[in-house]
């Protein structure tokens, strides 16, 4: 399910949203900068800083996850069920996977999500025939400016 061009992918993009759903039904959207494909079928996410987040996965399992590389206008949509894990082999293993690549803050848990569904998002200007190239350069360009 998760190729190894979307763990390529995923290891190139720094930040990811996280939306789960808190318990009066309102969504929660989370900014990540950790998620990770720990497995072909496995995601991962370090909670660093995300109260809200775990609080709404102990209530509703149920995740959507969302990257997109902010220059190409292409990314992908992962959904499926969240598990927190915490002091255990597993998540020392993928807590010393996060130190290896440099993440220092503190990590209270790590969030594992059984994806059961992968979508391709692209950027409508595709659909009109723009190509990859045409679309990285004007939104280079216009990161360049600010």
């Amino acid at each position: 399910m998760i190729s190894h061009e979307i763990k390529k992918f995923l290891d190139i993009q720094k930040l990811g949203y996280v939306t789960t759903v808190d318990s009066d039904g309102k969504p929660n959207l989370s900014p990540k900068g950790t998620i990770i494909a720990w497995t072909s079928e496995l995601l991962a996410f370090a909670d660093i800083r995300s109260p809200d987040t775990i609080k709404n996965l102990q209530n509703n399992p149920y995740v959507e996850i969302n990257v997109i590389d902010p220059l190409l206008r292409k990314g992908y949509l992962f959904k499926g069920q969240a598990r927190i894990i915490k002091d255990n082999s597993l998540y020392e293993e993928i807590l010393s996977n996060y130190r290896k690549k440099g993440i220092k803050s503190p990590i209270n848990s790590i969030v594992l999500v059984d994806v059961s569904e992968v979508s391709e998002v692209t950027s409508p200007l595709y659909d009109m025939g723009i190509s990859e190239q045409e679309i990285k350069s004007k939104w280079k360009k216009y990161f360049e400016s600010l």
